[in-house]
């Protein structure tokens, strides 16, 4: 079973009616090293300026980015090539960047690879220290950049840091 950590970027709220504009991936291993960046074309002519704004692009660049189709598919089989065992979605929010992964996955593909659930790095700290107001992005390590790759490796970061420092019995094999 190998965790997965995503962080995405998008033009608006939803999937389908906005687009998800880049991603980004890493295994969950103490090196970090074995990452995933995608950027796709808008999918739609809906997009919201300052959704967009985060992303660091502007529309115009946003237009010149890689077929959704293609991109999914090289995600799958990075997911394919770089997992042991089932792949597990994991993110900082996962009921955002969940929602279009899934999404985009489904609809262009019409599978996904991390099956029909995902977890939530938050719920994990707080179950561990018992707190449900308990913060934690304070022990990503790599500085949160809204570049996906980075924000996932800071996001993997930490769940290393539960597993090592805090005892999460998580097997990232």
């Amino acid at each position: 079973m190998s965790y997965i950590v995503v962080d995405i970027e998008s033009d608006g709220p939803i999937p389908g009616d906005y687009s998800m504009i880049c991603f980004g991936a890493v295994i969950v291993e103490e090196n970090l090293n074995k990452t995933f960046y995608g950027k796709l074309k808008p999918i739609s002519e809906k997009w919201l300026p300052d959704a967009l704004a985060i992303s660091g692009f502007n529309r115009e660049e946003t237009l010149e980015f890689d077929d959704p189709t293609e991109v999914m598919l090289k995600f799958e089989d990075w997911i394919k090539d770089n997992s042991k065992g089932r792949p597990v979605f994991i993110s900082d929010n996962n009921g955002f960047d969940w929602m279009f992964i899934c999404w985009y996955f489904h609809h262009f593909i019409g599978r996904n690879p991390f099956g029909y659930s995902s977890r939530r790095i938050s719920d994990l700290y707080c179950g561990l220290v018992k707190d449900t107001f308990a913060q934690w992005k304070h022990l990503r390590k790599t500085e949160h950049t809204h570049n996906p790759v980075d924000d996932a490796k800071g996001n993997a970061e930490v769940l290393l840091y539960m597993k090592n420092e805090m005892e999460l019995k998580i097997s990232l094999k």
